[in-house]
């Protein structure tokens, strides 16, 4: 996976402009999936499949929500979990309960998935403004669970003095 950061401005005097909500966030990401790409080899070409798919029993006992489905290449779907704050071990506890619970979503939309002679590679991706320095280090040694790897973006937007 990577890490990299990148900004280019000019002369021009930028301020941060933080999501007011996750959906906000979540609309930012689907209008820019390439934001998702993680690398070049098995995760850069990816496209937003859906957002906000409700799960049974998605989260300890009680239903969750998806907040973004995507697609790497062919082989890879990821459930995106999106924070407006920090990633951090609950952020990760969410997500691993999403992914307990993945076969529901290929039951719920059959066009999710349209290769019925294999079924799909999985990845969880956690996406927020910072992140802990504890996941961090678990990601970077390449963290997996239950053999399903998990990356981590943080993402900041700026906007310059006239918007």
């Amino acid at each position: 996976m990577n890490i990299f950061k990148q900004i280019t401005a000019n002369n021009i005097i930028i301020k941060e402009y933080k999501f007011i909500k996750e959906l906000a966030m979540e609309a930012y990401l689907i209008e820019n999936e390439g934001i998702l790409k993680l690398d070049d080899i098995n995760f850069g070409d990816v496209n937003v499949l859906d957002a906000e798919i409700a799960l049974k029993q998605g989260r300890a006992g009680k239903d969750g929500r998806i907040d973004i489905l995507a697609k790497y290449g062919s082989e890879y779907l990821a459930i995106v979990e999106l924070k407006l704050n920090e990633i951090n071990e609950d952020s990760l506890t969410q997500l691993k309960d999403y992914l307990n619970k993945k076969e529901q979503i290929l039951e719920m939309n059959n066009e999710y998935w349209d290769n019925e002679n294999e079924t799909p590679k999985w990845i969880g991706v956690l996406v927020g403004t910072s992140i802990n320095s504890e996941l961090q280090n678990k990601l970077i040694q390449g963290y997996k669970y239950n053999d399903i790897p998990i990356a981590g973006i943080t993402l900041k937007r700026y906007r310059t003095e006239s918007n």
